[in-house]
């Protein structure tokens, strides 16, 4: 009998819930995975120990997810959320209200972090995701992405999904944020929709 390919894309039934504090180890786990991915977009090396993170501090994952716990720290501000296609944990998107926006201008909601695993993605589930989040918060959005071309697949993402998602309604700037860096912001407010 022939037997599934785990590599093949998935398929399944999408489940996106808020992540209870009790389940908090399974953003915790996929992070590391989402950092590995950014570090080829953002042309970054591990630190000494082995860890993607710039802060040599960081010496094991444990004490990376340290800085995690403010997800969980402000309910009804900051919410992190759990994707899952038939149970098994296939990426996060970590939204936040103010004060926690890094934003110029007002914005009622910043997606902070979004990521789907590799083996879930080409399958329209992101962008599915990304609908249903937008859709638990009505209001002005912002999120940032990197605008160079090693990004490509993210800009063209978010480029489609949003002139599907409002319409074309949307605005894209570049931006520069700390340290010197640029990002590619997108706003729209889905209250219009």
């Amino acid at each position: 009998m022939n037997q599934p390919d785990p590599f093949l894309p998935a398929q399944g039934t999408l489940d996106i819930a808020l992540c209870p504090v009790e389940e908090s180890h399974t953003i915790l786990n996929l992070y590391p995975f989402y950092l590995y991915d950014l570090s080829e977009i953002w042309e970054r090396q591990p630190n000494r120990h082995g860890v993607f993170e710039e802060e040599d501090s960081y010496r094991t994952l444990a004490e990376q997810s340290e800085v995690f716990w403010i997800w969980w720290q402000h309910p009804g501000i900051l919410f992190p959320y759990v994707i899952r296609v038939d149970g098994i944990p296939a990426g996060f998107a970590l939204v936040s209200t103010p004060p926690y926006i890094p934003s110029y201008e007002k914005t009622d909601y910043f997606m902070h972090e979004f990521f789907v695993m590799r083996p879930f993605r080409g399958q329209g589930l992101a962008a599915q995701a990304a609908r249903q989040i937008f859709g638990q918060f009505r209001g002005s959005w912002e999120l940032h992405t990197n605008p160079t071309e090693r990004n490509v697949h993210a800009r063209r993402f978010w480029e489609q999904l949003l002139m599907d998602y409002t319409h074309n309604e949307y605005t894209r700037q570049l931006i520069d944020g700390p340290d010197n860096e640029q990002f590619l912001s997108f706003r729209f407010d889905n209250r219009k929709i």
